[in-house]
């Protein structure tokens, strides 16, 4: 990336070292997420929903009945976050935690009715929300960024 691409984040400095923050791969993707973020929540229609909560109702959509911790798995989310999150998700009412009948101590997720129609909406306007984070980049530009995402993700 050039300085010249960088001009908009503001002065570029190198004291010597080559290191420039500015064209850090850390830097650049905390900066892309803050955009995507900040679109996601213009647009998803729903000022209590966060991408975190998004994605554990689209999982729980995808799956049905899942565990806490398997929802935590696929959703790539750690123990401590997926916990808040769930929580937070029972307390608006959009998904119902029970006891699983075959061990006590595992709690069992899915989506409430309500939790259901949030959802919907939700995934009609995801792909608007994808398609505005993208916007800057052409066609090629797009599936290059997301092949090379799903691989550093990986």
């Amino acid at each position: 990336m050039s300085k010249s691409q960088l001009r908009y984040l503001g002065p570029v400095a190198d004291d010597g070292d080559g290191y420039v923050l500015e064209e850090q791969v850390g830097h650049l993707l905390r900066r892309a997420h803050q955009r995507h973020t900040a679109i996601f929540q213009q647009q998803i229609g729903d000022s209590q929903l966060t991408p975190l909560q998004f994605a554990a109702l689209v999982k729980l959509r995808d799956v049905g009945e899942v565990s806490q911790n398997q929802l935590g798995r696929l959703t790539a989310m750690d123990a401590a976050t997926m916990q808040g999150v769930i929580k937070r998700l029972v307390l608006r009412g959009l998904i119902v935690r029970r006891a699983d009948p075959r061990d006590r101590r595992r709690l069992i997720l899915s989506l409430s009715e309500e939790g259901q129609a949030v959802i919907a909406v939700a995934v009609e306007r995801a792909a608007e929300i994808t398609a505005a984070t993208l916007d800057p980049l052409s066609p090629p530009e797009r599936r290059a960024l997301l092949a090379s995402l799903a691989k550093i993700a990986e």
